[in-house]
């Protein structure tokens, strides 16, 4: 079992600012959270790049998008045109959703053409890749191809879900895509991660990060359980 610091739990957060109904206040309150946390990253939605950049500029909090969201059904050239512009707006890290419906259709030469131009154009501009798998909705066989897909064409990470399909993230998924992914791939949690039990019990399954929106919670439970009074 790992040991965990406020700090290290921290890090293992990318702070989700994806709900649809976020004001551009709102979405400003969240970035100032996850710069006063020092989180991972913010992971917010692409018309908001930019701001996200400026506030975060220097803090050491990388600013996340999401690409194909939610649902993955964006053409391919869409999804590699809102990746460059992402990148090119200051976004660090890249959140992409597979095509739901060619998973499960066993399109596979769609799916792995699909998602490696997403992940090339990360490759070629010093992004991080993550394809998000949306398991609520998958058998275990298109889990498994998915992870031997995303490793053969590079991404850095294998992501559960994007929040906002009928289940996250669970034991038995995460304990599947970290067994059938190299020590290159990198396994993230979304769905249902809001207490900081539930953190470390993803994080000691072999999790590296963990989508978050209740962030602030989860490091104030953490402060008062690991660090100790002045």
């Amino acid at each position: 079992m790992k040991t965990h610091t406020v700090a290290s739990l921290a890090k293992s957060i990318d702070h989700s600012l994806l709900n649809p109904v976020l004001t551009d206040q709102a979405m400003v309150e969240g970035i100032e959270i996850a710069k006063k946390y020092k989180v991972a990253s913010v992971c917010i939605k692409p018309y908001f790049i930019s701001m996200a950049a400026e506030i975060l500029k220097g803090s050491g909090v990388a600013v996340g998008a999401v690409i194909g969201f939610p649902h993955g059904g964006h053409t391919t050239s869409i999804k590699f045109l809102e990746a460059q512009q992402a990148i090119h707006d200051g976004a660090t890290e890249l959140d992409m959703v597979v095509n739901i419906g060619k998973v499960l259709s066993g399109d596979w030469e769609f799916v792995e053409t699909d998602l490696r131009a997403v992940v090339n154009i990360c490759k070629a501009r010093g992004a991080v890749s993550k394809i998000i798998f949306e398991n609520c909705y998958l058998e275990d066989k298109h889990k498994l191809k998915l992870c031997e897909i995303s490793e053969r064409i590079g991404a850095n990470y294998v992501k559960t879900s994007t929040g906002y399909g009928s289940g996250g993230a669970t034991n038995e998924d995460l304990k599947l895509m970290r067994a059938n992914v190299g020590s290159k791939v990198k396994v993230k949690a979304a769905g249902g991660i809001r207490t900081l039990d539930r953190l470390v019990e993803v994080l000691d399954l072999g999790v590296s990060r963990v989508g978050a929106t209740a962030t602030v919670a989860i490091l104030d439970e953490a402060a008062k359980k690991f660090e100790k009074p002045a």
